[in-house]
């Protein structure tokens, strides 16, 4: 009796088609950044922006000079008048983006902080330029 309704190919070819299910984000990831780089146009999606909400403007603060010291973003904003900040975020892989949030959640006050990460569709080719400058791959 056969124990598998596959043959040894049909097997192959699902364990190959699983894998790269489970790969896509990384593979996806992989691709924008060859045909960015061949191409030198921006690829919706490659930065983002965070926002993140603090108790008060000296976390906010703190939590700022940690994310520039780490050079995780190009720039930090801290919204007057309230206590969140805004930062952008290159190459924002799935896996960097947990990265941060992890980074977020060992440095923030709050037990579940506020972390949103919206990605950049369309914008300025030179500042999206700059931002990939200022902000290393690694």
């Amino acid at each position: 009796m056969q124990r598998f309704p596959f043959n040894q190919h049909s097997y192959v070819a699902l364990q190959a088609m699983t894998l790269s299910l489970l790969m896509y984000p990384m593979l996806r990831s992989l691709a924008l950044q060859l045909h960015s780089a061949i191409t030198g146009s921006y690829v919706s999606g490659t930065h983002s922006i965070v926002f993140i909400n603090c108790l008060n403007e000296q976390i906010a603060k703190d939590i700022a000079r940690g994310i520039m010291d780490k050079k995780l973003a190009a720039y930090v904003n801290i919204l007057p008048k309230s206590s969140a900040f805004l930062f952008l975020l290159r190459d924002a892989t799935v896996a960097l983006r947990r990265c941060v949030c992890f980074h977020f959640r060992s440095i923030h006050p709050f037990e579940i902080p506020e972390v949103i990460s919206l990605p950049i569709d369309q914008g300025n080719p030179l500042y999206l330029k700059w931002i990939g400058e200022n902000v290393p791959r690694d």
